[in-house]
């Protein structure tokens, strides 16, 4: 992606796989605002670690058979300590994200923008 974006060039949006499965646009306004975030307070873009999945290539990393990935609509963006999760967290929170969840092992906060999920959650891995 283009650096003005604040998402770093390794970041991955799209499936894995290669099929061409991409995040919906509504899910991309909200990463592009919390990259901005991002790096206005850190100063380096944000990597995704996860985007939009085919529903073959979320079985394959042992996503579960009803993730938002699979509707385009979750990223899983990268934390490299507890004040930049603590930043991606409150910045999620003030831009109305209702699913939150945190993989303290992998260093990544995952969020969603699926209404058809349980609301007003966060969750750890």
């Amino acid at each position: 992606m283009q650096t003005e974006t604040h998402i770093s060039s390794n970041s991955i949006l799209e499936c894995s796989c290669g099929c061409g499965f991409k995040p919906t646009a509504s899910a991309l306004w909200f990463l592009h605002s919390l990259a901005r975030q991002y790096h206005a307070l850190f100063g380096k873009d944000m990597t995704v670690t996860s985007g939009a999945r085919c529903y073959a290539r979320n079985k394959a990393v042992g996503g579960v058979s009803n993730s938002a990935h699979t509707k385009g609509l979750a990223f899983d963006v990268a934390y490299a300590n507890s004040r930049e999760c603590y930043a991606i967290l409150e910045h999620l929170y003030k831009m109305g994200i209702k699913r939150i969840g945190i993989n303290f092992a992998k260093s990544f906060v995952h969020f969603d923008i699926d209404a058809s999920l349980p609301q007003e959650v966060l969750f750890k891995y």
